[in-house]
This record gives structure tokens, sequence and C-alpha cells, in this order.
């Protein structure tokens, strides 16, 4: 998992600062630092003012929120993005509004260094599986990535790709583990399982994750 240490940002830090009882900027400055190791030594652990798994444990017992939904699928996207290309929530968020839409279309977002982002509120039907009304009762989850990045060609031509790194991986892994434990009965899917047309995520998500 990432390690939550100076200069990290995002929701994650917000979370860690709001079980602080600080200001949640989202930005992991010395007064954070400071209040992680008075946590940790509290609690018995290293104080060394990085957050890693053992003190997030601690802090943010349940770091995910369970939808009112009944949900009822898990499905997987990719981002439609170049291999190596960074890709925000905050971009995506913007890029999807242009497009009419209310706000980011998906409820995560798996940067290409494992880090999960959170998109738009689970209690919300996300926009993200347009097809048979399968956003309703669903949660999206998409990776940053999913096009080859091959120098000199148009994107227009480039071919979809399994681009997920490493990290990536471990971090589907370990969300789809947690969102299982919240939805025992939502069965996991790729998005072109519901849109033959599309390649979308690049891999065969419910085979990959069928144990899961």
């Amino acid at each position: 998992m990432e390690l939550y240490k100076l200069g990290s940002r995002g929701e994650v830090v917000r979370q860690i600062q709001k079980a602080l009882h600080l200001i949640a900027d989202g930005i992991y400055g010395q007064n954070t630092k400071a209040a992680v190791e008075a946590f940790q030594r509290e609690k018995g652990l290293v104080a060394d003012g990085i957050v890693g798994s053992a003190t997030l444990a601690l802090l943010i017992p349940q770091r995910l929120k369970k939808s009112k939904r009944t949900i009822k699928e898990i499905i997987i996207h990719c981002t439609a993005t170049p291999e190596g290309r960074e890709y925000t929530v905050e971009q995506i968020r913007a890029d999807h509004k242009k497009q009419g839409w209310s706000d980011i279309g998906y409820h995560y977002v798996l940067y290409r260094n494992g880090h999960v982002e959170p998109g738009r509120d689970v209690d919300l039907i996300g926009a993200h599986c347009m097809k048979g009304g399968h956003n309703t009762y669903s949660i999206g989850i998409a990776y940053v990535g999913g096009v080859e990045n091959k120098p000199g060609i148009p994107y227009s031509l480039q071919k979809s790709k399994d681009t997920r790194t490493l990290a990536q991986k471990a971090a589907f892994l370990s969300l789809l583990m947690d969102l299982r434990k919240l939805y025992p009965q939502a069965k996991i899917y790729g998005h072109h399982d519901f849109d033959p047309g599309k390649d979308c995520p690049c891999f065969d998500a419910k085979e990959e994750y069928k144990k899961i």
C-alpha cells in the first residue's frame, strides 16, 4: 500500500487529518506529521510520522464508505489514456463535466503508483456503464491507462492495452477485497462484459478476479 508522509496529498490524507481532529486540507505537512507521531506513541507503534498499513488501520478502521444503494456489481474500467501518462481525479472530473455530467463518472480511480482516489460519492449513481441500467446498482472503478503510447503515432491510431503497473494490480486486489466485504453479493465485471463494442478495461477482469 501507499505510505502517507510529508508531501502526500489527497482524500486519504484528509481522512487521516479528520481522524486526528486537524484541519483537513489534504496536505501532509509538519502539523500532520507531529499529530501522527503522537498517535503512534499512544498506540505503541514506531513513532516515525509515516502512515503505513498498521497506523492507517488504527486511524481509520473502515476507510471505504458503504453505499446506501443496493450494490450488485463492481465494474472495472480504464481511463483510455496513454501508458505512462498521469491523469488525476480532478482532471477526469473536469473532462466529464465538459461532457455535461454532474461529476466524475467513476466512484474510485487507481493512479499509476497504486494510490486509490475516491471519485463520485458511492451513494450516488455513477456514469460509467451506460447500457442496460447497470449504473443504478454498481460501483465503478477505473485505473489510469488502457492505451499504448508509441512515439510518433497519433492517439487515434494507438491500440488498447493492459497498462496496469504492478502497483495498480496490487491496489486492485486490496480495493476489490475491501469492496467485497462491504458488498458480499456483488460480482466483479469488466466494462466490456456489458458493452462488447468496447475494449475497456483491456483485460478480463471477470476471470482475473473470480476468486475474490
